[in-house]
């Protein structure tokens, strides 16, 4: 029994690094591509010279500045506002009685099962009658309202002791005055799970952003990045994956340092 377990604790291990190496094999191309010369795109030559030239072309060669002020933008504005109506609409369900509560809270939980590209023309139809097409607006208004946060911060705050919330009346507090003091505080590792979930997701948005944006002053890193990459002059591997490396860089730089709390969010706010 000993000796068929250790086999299969090696070959789990072993099919576990191969697909890892599998999973890392375009992040290691990438890495070595960017920081060597474009004749060392193709050939892998441990004597080949590092340089941060491709990066320095990459910069210069497109308006990356502005396409990270964007996003910066972007998903900051989608992440305070699902906090604000994600919260009201979750306590609402999880501490009030109203008529159609359960009907209205199955319509979110339908939310869940759509997927956001079915709603794109919908969704232009309604930016163009807003007039906002091409705007920050345009690309996050149809993400503000989640119902998958909803959901989550609904149950966190089920799981709140009533007590807490009967304490703070007593001591007159409000209703939004219990919700910022007692629940919101509670819920702050669910917050965090949601928010690196929100701004990982909305950072690699591309299609919804691609159709809704027209000009460099609207246009994220995704897309200035799609637009980089198919021009005309032909294709340089090395400064293009030096591009991808710089845009999708903060990700990753942020996922390697909060890692662990990364994690331990998730457990916390039970997201499995």
């Amino acid at each position: 029994m000993t000796t068929r377990f250790d086999f299969d604790r090696a070959l789990n291990t072993v099919g576990a690094w191969t697909l890892a190496l599998v999973w890392f094999l375009p992040l290691i191309y990438a890495v070595w591509t960017a920081f060597h010369p474009g004749a060392y795109a193709t050939r892998f030559d441990l004597m080949a010279p590092l340089t941060v030239e491709n990066f320095v072309n990459a910069w210069n060669a497109a308006p990356f500045a502005r396409y990270f002020l964007n996003t910066v933008m972007l998903v900051t504005f989608i992440l305070i506002g699902q906090f604000v109506l994600c919260t009201l609409a979750a306590y609402a369900f999880a501490r009030y009685e109203f008529p159609g509560k359960s009907i209205l809270f199955t319509l979110v939980l339908l939310q869940l099962l759509v997927m956001p590209d079915i709603l794109i023309v919908e969704n232009y139809v309604t930016m163009r009658r807003l007039d906002l097409v091409d705007t920050i607006a345009a690309i996050g208004l149809p993400y503000v309202a989640s119902g998958f946060g909803i959901f989550l911060l609904r149950q966190t705050f089920k799981t709140v002791p009533k007590e807490l919330e009967e304490a703070a009346r007593v001591e007159g507090a409000g209703p939004l005055t219990v919700l910022w003091k007692v629940y919101v505080p509670l819920a702050k590792p669910t917050y965090l799970a949601y928010g690196l979930v929100s701004v990982s997701h909305h950072w690699n948005n591309f299609l919804w952003p691609l159709i809704v944006t027209n000009s460099v002053e609207t246009r994220p890193v995704t897309v200035g990045l799609s637009v980089f990459s198919a021009v005309d002059q032909g294709i340089d591997w090395s400064i293009i994956t030096a591009a991808t490396l710089m845009t999708s860089g903060p990700l990753l730089i942020a996922f390697l340092l909060f890692q662990r709390q990364f994690v331990q969010s998730f457990m916390r706010a039970g997201i499995k």
